[in-house]
């Protein structure tokens, strides 16, 4: 379990460091970018939440969570990555 949480975790800061990073190229962005990373941060906001229980290890609900914010991060980081295609 040790090891999923690192994995996860580094996950969430790498992907972390792709919004910051799209952050302060959607500034020059068009519109449809940046209509794009306002629904990918409710998103962001969502997996962030389910991080916290992830990283706090909660072993009874740590399958059920983790299914669901791996798909949650895949989601977000394919999403991101359609964010910076258009940029």
């Amino acid at each position: 379990m040790a090891d999923w949480n690192e994995t996860f975790s580094k996950e969430v800061d790498d992907l972390r460091r792709v919004r910051d990073e799209l952050r302060v190229q959607i500034h020059l962005a068009g519109q449809e970018a940046k209509d794009g990373f306002e629904a990918l941060e409710r998103r962001w906001e969502q997996l962030e939440g389910k991080a916290k229980v992830v990283e706090k290890g909660a072993e009874a609900s740590l399958e059920e969570i983790g299914d669901a914010a791996r798909l949650l991060l895949d989601e977000v980081k394919a999403g991101y990555r359609r964010v910076r295609n258009l940029l």
